[in-house]
């Protein structure tokens, strides 16, 4: 089984608002990725909440395979988040997917996609990559999983040892570079981008 940490926990400073709120189509940020997941191969969905816990809890779908847990550290950044939600994974999990709330546009196919090559390639951590930019979401294999909590939590994902000699696979999926810290970047990601799951 692979699982997938949603995070939701940072304070969105510069989008001026919680990013899970966003409006994608006719859904929420949250809303929208839950249903692509839940269209998905991933087994489980694990939201880390922090900041704007409260406000995002009622968006978050009742089903048996989406879990919530809190991050009250959340201060500390993604790599705090990820490692609360890392805590919380099924204990028979091969893989966890890490993807943040404002990278809303991947589509459910390049999800299988790289689903479908960490099981067939067995690889340490598997990144997807559009046009030669590595993006979202990375695939960490649970043997990676206590380099990952040992990483300080105010430090980067990408300082991970292991990060450079990551296995890469192509796509042909713009949403996996399709990142929004803004309300003018989301605005022109919603002109562009396919809003299908």
């Amino acid at each position: 089984m692979v699982s997938c940490i949603l995070l939701t926990a940072g304070e969105s400073l510069r989008f001026g608002s919680p990013k899970a709120l966003a409006t994608i189509g006719s859904h929420k940020a949250i809303e929208f990725l839950q249903k692509k997941l839940l269209e998905s191969l991933v087994a489980e969905i694990i939201i880390v909440t922090g900041a704007y816990e409260t406000l995002i809890k009622p968006y978050v779908f009742n089903h048996s395979k989406v879990h919530v847990v809190h991050n009250k550290d959340y201060k500390l950044g993604q790599t705090c988040s990820f490692q609360t939600g890392l805590l919380a994974v099924d204990k028979n999990t091969k893989g966890v997917l890490l993807l943040p709330v404002d990278c809303p546009f991947v589509l459910t196919r390049t999800v299988n996609g790289l689903m479908e090559h960490f099981h067939q390639k067995n690889p340490d951590i598997l990144i997807p990559v559009y046009h030669g930019k590595r993006g979202h979401p990375p695939i960490f294999h649970q043997r990676m999983r206590q380099d990952l909590l040992n990483l300080p939590a105010d430090k980067g994902i990408n300082g991970l040892s292991h990060w450079h000699q990551a296995q890469t696979i192509e796509t042909n999926d713009p949403g996996v570079i399709a990142t929004f810290n803004t309300q003018k970047e989301l605005e022109g990601y919603l002109k562009t981008m396919t809003l299908a799951l």
